[in-house]
C-alpha cells in the first residue's frame, strides 16, 4: 500500500513538472479595449458642446491572433454602447503584423479616411521590470514600465507564459505576452479577456499588401506637415488633440 502511495505522489510530481513547461505558441487573443474619449478632447467650448451627445467611453474588442512567431491585431466588435461612426472608422480598419522572425512589422492605419501603410523595423522599448504580479485571463502576469514616443509612459503586464514578444498594437520588447495595457496619456487601457488556443485560424496573420509602404518617421513627417496649421497657440487643447493623433496613429 505505502509503495502504491508513493508509485501515484512521484506520478503526480512529474506530472505538475510536464505541465509546468508547457508553453502556448500559437492562440487567439481578445482584447477589451477602453478609451476615455472625452478626456482626449480637451475641455474647450467646442469639446464641451460634442461631449454633451457622446458615450464617456468607447470599448471595442480586438484579436490578436499569432503562431511561427507571426501575429497580427486587429478590430473584431465594439461593445453594446453605441458608438458614433466618427469615432470607429479608424479602429475598425487599422491592422498590425508582426514578423519576430525576422524583427520586422507592418501595418496599415487610416486617418481621416485615408489609408497609410507602414513597413519598418519593429520598434523598440526599453523596459523596466518590476516585482509587482496579477492574474489576466488566468495568466501569472509581470509588470513593467516602459516609454515610447520619447516621453509617453506605458504600464505593461506580460506572462512568459506564452512565448510571443508581443502585444496590442505595435507593443512589444518583454520576455513574453503583454495581458494588460495602460497609456495614461492616451486615456486607454488594454486587457485580455480570453486565450483561445483550439481551431486558430493562422491564414489571417499576414501582412497588409500596398504599392507603396511609409517607414515610421515618414509617416509622422506627414502627420506634421497636415496638422501644422490646426495648432492654435491660444488653445492648449489643440495641441493635446494633435499629440493623441499623432500617439494614435504613431502606436
Amino acid at each position: 500500500m505505502r509503495t502504491k502511495i508513493y508509485f501515484i505522489l512521484i506520478t503526480l510530481f512529474f506530472t505538475n513538472q510536464i505541465n509546468a513547461q508547457l508553453f502556448i505558441n500559437k492562440a487567439t487573443i481578445e482584447y477589451e479595449v477602453k478609451v476615455n474619449v472625452q478626456k482626449t478632447m480637451g475641455n474647450n467650448s467646442w469639446a464641451e458642446m460634442l461631449k454633451e451627445n457622446m458615450p464617456q467611453f468607447k470599448t471595442g474588442y480586438f484579436l490578436y491572433t499569432f503562431a511561427d512567431n507571426k501575429s497580427v491585431y486587429k478590430f473584431d466588435h465594439w461593445d453594446s454602447k453605441k458608438v458614433p461612426e466618427w469615432m470607429r472608422r479608424n479602429d475598425e480598419e487599422n491592422i498590425w503584423f508582426m514578423d519576430h522572425n525576422t524583427g520586422k512589422f507592418n501595418m496599415m492605419k487610416s486617418v481621416f479616411g485615408s489609408n497609410f501603410y507602414v513597413e519598418d523595423s519593429i520598434p523598440s522599448i526599453e523596459w523596466r521590470l518590476t516585482n509587482e504580479n496579477r492574474i489576466i485571463a488566468g495568466f501569472n502576469c509581470r509588470k513593467a514600465v516602459g516609454k515610447i514616443m520619447d516621453s509617453v509612459y506605458v504600464f505593461a503586464f506580460y506572462t512568459d507564459e506564452i512565448t510571443i514578444s508581443g502585444g496590442p498594437c505595435s507593443i512589444n520588447g518583454l520576455p513574453g505576452m503583454i495581458m494588460g495595457l495602460t497609456i495614461p496619456r492616451m486615456y486607454a487601457s488594454w486587457i485580455a479577456t480570453k486565450v483561445m488556443v483550439n481551431n486558430v485560424d493562422v491564414s489571417v496573420i499576414k501582412p497588409v499588401v500596398a504599392k507603396k509602404y511609409f517607414s515610421n518617421v515618414a509617416l509622422k513627417n506627414i502627420l506634421k506637415d497636415r496638422t501644422k496649421e490646426w495648432v492654435n497657440e491660444d488653445d492648449p487643447d489643440s495641441k493635446k488633440w494633435i499629440e493623441q493623433l499623432y500617439w494614435n496613429t504613431l502606436l
